[in-house]
């Protein structure tokens, strides 16, 4: 029994051993870990912090609408004749694009013309009469009032082959052709869209607080899904003279050049409108800047003195990559455009800023820079979030 006790204290012993043994190493290794991380410089890029004049925006949404656009139809029922046009042809105001068949029409018309010159011969042979006094002012009278209800049969019967006539009202691109030869169409059916795309309007709507300086002429920039990276610029040509009752918001519209056609109506549209004066403002690539629950924060680089290689490295005396202090600064940021986002307070013009690699960084920590390879740092780029 003696002996069984005693063998298993031994055991115990050598556990309870290993388990100490085994976290004092974890410990030591994890010091040691610890102190290299301390020790190993971080590798970072950056770029310095600079003042520009920037102009504050107002950023919306809206639809492009043609100066000109209807879909096209006629008014009385009948039968296509003909068809003068092919879908996505270009057509001048008056061009006849579509005839219903005339059915009897031309021959009504000659009718009621034969009467009509029937009716001013009488009219003018009267008057001869009269000052002959052969006929009573009463006999030419009637006669004159004959002529009158001739010549507006005539006008009514050219007026109803008129109608049977489609023309288009104004310049413009035909669209797809919905009709053909031979088809019957009731009154009002749509034969064809007509749209004038140059100039082209855009429409959107800026909460009511922009209407102190909103104006006729400012520029504005727009955007489309349907060509990344390309900005149109148009300007303001009316502001709606009253405010949504239920938005709150007031509907603007601005004129573009669409000499090219590329931006066609019902397009959605992303919209930037220059608002009040220009602003002197700090900027920095968006990707400087980490965001916290608790604040925006910049890393800041101390004690950069000299200028990279063609490399984009920092290096020291020896030749090897200089280390530099960087210190941690909570920012207030303002409006970001493309790449870029203003800086109202923290950071001033001429400070290095971290722009790639905070995620190891703390404060005290030693960096080494290489701006070999840099985000982009354009105000024009259309970053998803214009």
């Amino acid at each position: 029994m003696i002996k069984r006790m005693i063998f298993m204290l031994i055991a115990v012993g050598v556990v309870l051993g290993l388990v100490f043994g085994f976290q004092s190493f974890k410990g030591v290794m994890t010091g040691k870990a610890m102190a290299a991380m301390a020790v190993a410089p971080v590798t970072v890029a950056t770029v310095t912090a600079t003042a520009q004049d920037w102009q504050p925006e107002a950023k919306t949404v809206g639809s492009l609408r043609a100066i000109n656009g209807a879909d096209l139809s006629l008014d009385i029922a009948g039968v296509v004749d003909q068809i003068n046009f092919n879908s996505g042809d270009e057509v001048k105001a008056g061009t006849v694009l579509l005839r219903l068949r005339p059915e009897d029409d031309i021959g009504k018309l000659e009718a009621f013309k034969a009467s009509e010159r029937l009716a001013e011969i009488t009219y003018q042979r009267d008057q001869q009469q009269l000052k002959a006094q052969a006929i009573s002012q009463a006999v030419l009278d009637t006669d004159e009032a004959n002529l009158r209800s001739a010549k507006a049969q005539v006008t009514q019967q050219e007026a109803l082959i008129e109608k049977k006539v489609l023309r288009a009202p104004f310049d413009g691109r035909i669209g797809i052709r919905q009709v053909d030869v031979g088809q019957y169409l009731a009154v009002g059916t749509t034969v064809v869209t007509l749209q004038q795309l140059d100039p082209i309007y855009a429409d959107f709507y800026l909460p009511e607080q922009n209407l102190s300086i909103l104006r006729t002429g400012a520029k504005v920039d727009l955007n489309a899904d349907a060509y990344p990276g390309k900005t149109f610029v148009g300007k303001i040509i009316a502001i709606d003279p009253k405010v949504d009752p239920q938005s709150r918001n007031v509907q603007v519209r601005a004129r573009f050049d669409n000499g090219d056609n590329k931006l066609v109506p019902g397009m959605y549209a992303k919209v930037s409108v220059e608002r009040g004066a220009t602003e002197h403002l700090v900027t920095v690539p968006a990707a400087a800047v980490t965001y916290n629950p608790y604040g925006s924060t910049i890393y800041i680089v101390d004690g950069i003195k000299r200028t990279p290689d063609k490399d984009g490295v920092y290096k020291d005396d020896k030749g090897q990559p200089a280390q530099f202090g960087v210190h941690q600064t909570f920012v207030t940021t303002g409006q970001a455009r493309g790449d870029q986002i203003a800086i109202v307070k923290g950071v001033k013009d001429g400070d290095v800023v971290v722009v790639s690699g905070q995620v190891k960084l703390r404060n005290g920590v030693k960096v080494v820079v290489n701006n070999k390879v840099l985000p982009s740092d354009d105000a024009k780029h259309n970053t998803p979030d214009n």
